[in-house]
């Protein structure tokens, strides 16, 4: 008889997480079986499993895409690794073979298996994963930290330092300040920028961004944001903006919020179409607007050595810690903002709270 596990699987939208006892997966040669101990909690999971806005390849299925464990066991051609390391995990398992895999580019393959999307993710006790998409997790980073790092941080360092490019020296403003806004700003000021703006419609969003680095707080509830960045930075706006809504509205403050020759980075999600500006004011201020996906393996592996030592703090990134057997209920907290959450992590081998 197979040993067993406890998962949380996905049926429908707007019902709740089911925690099931399911076979603990079987491994093939290239794979690896991690035992979960950390997987964080992102807003795609809220747009899957509340409000169906973004689809899964199949149901039912396991959602959990930010994942970091401990290896105990390895298929028969995996050489690299042992029973026992510490791992993060690449939610993508790419093809490898199609041009973007080729450029180094993997979190853009057309073929890719997402964790949670397209293949059964971590709100499970264990996770099979190919051995390619593991990177070691120093024993100084504690597992809700290695988790967080394999999406909400690593995906922030990607759009400000690859995508955005910023530096020193510059002028940031950042369009949401929850998960991975939260982590853009700290990465801005890891990066010296000379001035971060925070905006957001939540106050305690707004107070987690100041504790985070931001020199500015911008409350957008009474609309018009751009302006009051133009104001604070002497009528010229930003050099950067990164959004992390992923709303049409928001889109087109932060692309107001440029100065001349700026740049705007979105990272969020959504089903709204975007419109440019009169193309002689798009054109006329040679302003950049560009998406950014995910991140690369390198993205992670930098994260992860500058977390190790002590450059990138994220003692305050996650502010609940949830068992399994509790996940709706995490869920709920982060629908509804109880507690200001920057990151909810769920931890599979713990009990039920009382």
């Amino acid at each position: 008889m197979s040993a067993m596990m406890q998962a949380a699987r996905f049926h429908a939208p707007k019902s709740p997480l089911s925690l099931e006892t399911m076979p603990i997966p079987e491994i093939k040669a290239h794979e690896t079986l991690i035992e979960v101990r950390a997987c964080g909690l992102c807003g795609t999971d809220l747009h899957i499993a509340r409000e169906g806005t973004i689809p899964t390849a199949k149901v039912p299925i396991t959602l959990g895409h930010e994942v970091a464990g401990v290896i105990t066991q390895t298929g028969s051609d995996v050489q690299d690794w042992r029973v026992g390391d510490r791992v993060a995990v690449y939610p993508h398992e790419p093809c490898g073979a199609c041009s973007v895999c080729r450029s180094g580019h993997e979190a853009l393959c057309p073929n890719t298996r997402i964790l949670g999307l397209h293949i059964d993710g971590g709100f499970a006790q264990f996770l099979k994963i190919r051995a390619d998409c593991l990177f070691r997790l120093p024993s100084c980073i504690p597992f809700e930290q290695g988790a967080i790092i394999t999406d909400a941080v690593s995906t922030a360092f990607h759009a400000v330092t690859q995508r955005g490019r910023l530096e020193k020296g510059e002028r940031v403003a950042i369009f949401g300040c929850g998960g991975v806004g939260h982590q853009a700003i700290k990465i801005a000021r890891f990066l010296e920028a000379q001035k971060i703006l925070a905006v957001d419609v939540a106050e305690g969003a707004l107070r987690r961004a100041q504790e985070a680095g931001a020199d500015e707080l911008i409350d957008a509830r009474p609309g018009e944001p751009s302006r009051k960045i133009k104001e604070r930075t002497g009528g010229e706006g930003v050099d950067l903006a990164i959004e992390c809504v992923g709303l049409k509205s928001t889109v087109a403050e932060a692309m107001k919020s440029l100065k001349r020759g700026g740049r705007l980075v979105i990272l969020g999600v959504g089903n709204e179409r975007v419109e440019l500006p009169p193309l002689r004011v798009f054109v006329g201020t040679e302003c950049c607007v560009m998406g950014s996906m995910g991140f690369s393996r390198q993205d992670a592996r930098t994260v992860i050595a500058l977390v190790a030592d002590g450059k990138l703090d994220l003692s305050s990134s996650v502010t609940a810690a949830w068992p399994l057997a509790q996940i709706n209920e995490a869920i709920d907290q982060l629908e509804k903002r109880h507690g200001d959450p920057v990151r909810i992590v769920i931890l599979p081998q713990e009990q039920k709270r009382t």
